[in-house]
């Protein structure tokens, strides 16, 4: 029962450390690890614990097939933990780079996003004469209105895909100053051209300037590339009342973009729109609407990442375990002449909880900088069956703390066991064991 309990208040501490680790920032850990070198080097017990882990990382070489299986296990869970997590930041990056707190996406009341909105006359004509907006030189409203269709083209890979074509007004441009043109010149009002972004150009065939493309009932011509760096790089830009006229869409639009005189304009432009009993609007800024796009996929991404590392991290703890029972074991002798020569528990369990932990940072160190290497500005894209979005992995350094924390985690877990059995495990018994 004693032992029991004493398992049980292990256990208890155990999570309540993990937990914390968790959280802990960089800072954190390194003013951990200064004390525990501080620890190492100034205190007796702690030189002990010193002395017995260099033995002990001097014998790895004799178990070097047992070393490997913890240091590639524990790769394994952070590449796959990082790459996961750098699909859905390099997502959140494309999606929510778009944003700015100085421009207004009016779309009807409801609509969850673009392609599901439809805005008349009356919002038009509403959203022109509304306190905020910005004009250009000659007097006219910075306000866009926007077509959104969703078409179908073909993959270099001979695949069909679907892409969203953008009808745009050429006020478009000036609402969205970063956008920059890159290959070609811009379409011309009235005509069936296109102007692609370039991660659609790169990634679809037919999409270069020069070529000629069918979409929908029409076929139209490829004129330039632009870049934005955000998620209107995966899309086709063509005149607002072409596209409309081509894919039957009449008078109305599915959004108004709108440029706003300053981010301190917004709340009264907001006011105004929502406030008007004949209108049925959402106001956002676009910084808000393109997180709110991003955040529901990107959490998938993260649970969905997490899951598949706690379960692969399960595996790499009980292969830890059973390794380091194993070494355990092979120096039983070694361990119980150390104890019967004054050596305390202590020591012998922070000697092979370090040792661990050695192996799990090398796995950690290992599996990021795979995941650096194979995934950092990958391109991918989303699911097929719905509008693409080409985005690139991002793998930076604050996800490839994140797989390490993991690595010292599994190897904080794997060698807890087997540290305190070689501390608790009787020196006569030791003494016996081959």
């Amino acid at each position: 029962m004693k032992r029991m309990l004493a398992n049980m208040g292990l256990m208890a501490g155990l999570v309540v450390a993990l937990a914390i680790w968790v959280q802990l920032p960089l800072t954190g850990v390194l003013a951990l690890v200064l004390l525990l070198a501080v620890w190492l080097t100034a205190t007796r017990v702690g030189r002990q614990a010193a002395s017995v882990t260099r033995v002990g990382l001097g014998t790895t070489g004799r178990r070097l097939g047992s070393s490997l299986v913890i240091v590639l296990g524990i790769a394994g869970v952070v590449g796959v933990l990082t790459a996961l997590l750098a699909m859905g930041a390099g997502l959140q990056a494309t999606l929510a780079g778009g944003g700015s707190d100085d421009a207004a996406l009016i779309l009807r009341g409801g609509a969850p996003a673009e392609a599901q909105s439809v805005l008349g006359q009356d919002e038009i004509q509403a959203v022109n004469q509304a306190p905020g907006v910005a004009h250009d030189d000659d007097g006219r409203p910075l306000v866009s209105g926007e077509v959104i269709v969703a078409v179908n083209v073909t993959s270099r890979g001979g695949d069909d895909a679907s892409v969203q074509l953008r009808g745009v007004d050429d006020t478009a441009w000036a609402v969205r100053p970063g956008i920059e043109m890159i290959e070609g010149r811009p379409f011309r009002t009235g005509m069936q051209e296109l102007v692609v972004g370039r991660r659609a150009s790169d990634r679809y065939a037919g999409l270069k300037p020069g070529d000629s493309v069918q979409l929908g009932p029409e076929r139209w011509d490829v004129v330039g590339v632009f870049e934005s760096g955000d998620g209107h790089d995966s899309e086709l830009w063509a005149d607002r009342n072409t596209v409309a006229s081509a894919f039957r869409r009449g008078n109305s639009v599915s959004a108004l973009l709108v440029g706003l005189t300053g981010a301190d304009a917004f709340d009264g432009f907001k006011a105004a729109l929502e406030s008007n009993p004949q209108l049925n609007v959402r106001v956002q800024t676009t910084a808000e609407y393109f997180a709110a796009q991003s955040e529901g996929l990107v959490t998938v991404i993260r649970v969905v990442g997490i899951a598949v590392a706690a379960i692969m991290a399960i595996g790499a703890i009980f292969g830890a375990l059973n390794c380091m029972f194993a070494a355990v074991a092979a120096r039983a002798r070694e361990i119980a002449t150390l104890r019967a020569m004054g050596f305390r528990g202590l020591p012998v369990v922070v000697s092979i909880m370090l040792e661990t932990m050695v192996l799990a940072l090398a796995g950690g160190l290992l599996g990021a900088l795979l995941a650096w290497a194979l995934f950092n500005g990958h391109s991918a894209s989303t699911l097929a069956g719905m509008s693409q979005v080409v985005f690139s992995f991002k793998v930076d350094f604050g996800l490839m703390w994140t797989g390490i924390k993991w690595a010292l985690a599994i190897g904080l877990v794997g060698g807890l066991f087997p540290a305190v059995r070689a501390a608790r495990l009787p020196v006569t018994v030791a003494l016996r064991e081959t």
